[in-house]
């Protein structure tokens, strides 16, 4: 999938691969140590995302420039009765942002969500991060109440029917 997003500038979406480990680890370190702290759930996806995310089912997409990293974003197989996946670890270099890729990163878990016959895909936030609370809306979703998080930095959860 190749997006054109200015003056002949592609963004190409690609299946993770391990040659790009290190960009979602340190992506998605680099966000949340700017804005809160890294906390057990964090460490454990971001340092075995085979184990975590891919082995239960799940995908991991990375945006690439001229074959560079520039954005990952993940879906992980939830067990719940709610809700079939999470999409999670969302993450672009603060280089590329304003650019779009955080869009095409999630409509290309949506679209991997929807070839896996997921019915709804759920996220956790924080209100203060109103780009992303922004993208998200633009996505489809919707606020939802009354779960419970792992983490100290979410007070705003979403979901997605599809």
């Amino acid at each position: 999938m190749i997006q054109f997003l200015e003056m002949g500038t592609a963004i190409k979406i690609v299946n993770y691969q391990p040659k790009y480990h290190a960009a979602f680890r340190d992506l998605n370190k680099a966000w949340i140590e700017t804005y809160f702290k890294l906390e057990p759930a964090d460490l454990k996806a971001l340092d075995h995302p085979y184990d975590n995310i891919l082995q239960p089912g799940g995908v991991i997409v990375v945006a690439l420039y001229k074959d560079e990293p520039v954005g990952v974003c993940a879906l992980i197989k939830l067990n719940d009765h709610a809700y079939d996946f999470e999409l999670a670890k969302m993450a672009v270099d603060p280089a590329a942002q304003g650019k779009g890729i955080g869009y095409l990163l999630g409509e290309a878990v949506i679209e991997k969500a929807r070839e896996l016959k997921a019915k709804s895909v759920f996220l956790e936030s924080h209100t203060s991060l109103k780009p992303a609370l922004n993208l998200y809306y633009k996505l489809g979703f919707k606020e939802v109440h009354g779960i419970v998080t792992p983490y100290e930095r979410s007070n705003i959860q979403m979901e997605l029917i599809l």
